[in-house]
């Protein structure tokens, strides 16, 4: 079973509140997509080497469940980072090199770089991205209004997550969360119903 809050449930919307659910999915590469280098064992995707770089892995399970969302929300899942033109390069070689469009099913066009961390949330508005994940709480709170089902992923620093923020430790939560969401999205479509009342918080 996922992590839940403090108050025994996912997220922090307001008990009751009607959110339909998402129907395109939003993803941050570092420390999400990619792991983090957080101890002396771990290479450095973003101050080592190309080679080191390249050899950082992806986050436990992330390309599985990267795969089954992007079949669950039938293609419409995109990649959104904030980051220079290097380190831009060096996403796309890493994506590249871990064959991530190939064992995702992720169209490789689907990826959208910016340079300030507040920019993410008029990308997802254009591109209609109803669900995000991130692991920094500063990209997610911009998003309230625009991106209905927002998710801060990893481990965090104590402290209380913007409001609306749903924690998800690891990918195996998110797909617990996410994929269930998906599927209904799907009923909607096909039987017209309305969206998913949420009991939580």
């Amino acid at each position: 079973m996922g992590r839940r809050n403090q108050r025994g449930h996912h997220g922090s919307h307001r008990t009751g509140q009607t959110l339909a659910a998402p129907r395109a999915l939003g993803i941050d590469i570092g420390r999400v997509l990619i792991e983090p280098a957080d101890s002396a064992a771990d290479t450095s995707f973003i101050s080592g080497t190309d080679h080191d770089a390249m050899q950082t892995p992806q986050s436990p399970g992330a390309f599985e469940t990267i795969a089954a969302l992007v079949e669950a929300f039938e293609g419409r899942v995109w990649l959104v980072s904030k980051c220079g033109p290097r380190i831009q390069a060096r996403s796309r070689r890493w994506l590249a090199y871990h064959h991530f469009f190939e064992r995702t099913g992720m169209p490789h066009h689907q990826l959208r770089f910016c340079r300030k961390r507040r920019d993410k949330a008029p990308i997802c508005a254009e591109l209609g991205l109803e669900a995000f994940i991130d692991d920094r709480p500063d990209v997610l709170a911009p998003m309230e209004g625009v991106v209905p089902w927002r998710y801060l992923f990893g481990p965090q620093k104590p402290g209380r997550p913007p409001a609306a923020v749903i924690p998800v430790l690891d990918w195996s939560e998110v797909a617990e969360h996410l994929l269930p969401l998906a599927g209904e999205q799907a009923r909607v479509t096909a039987e017209g119903r309305p969206g998913v009342a949420l009991s939580v918080g």
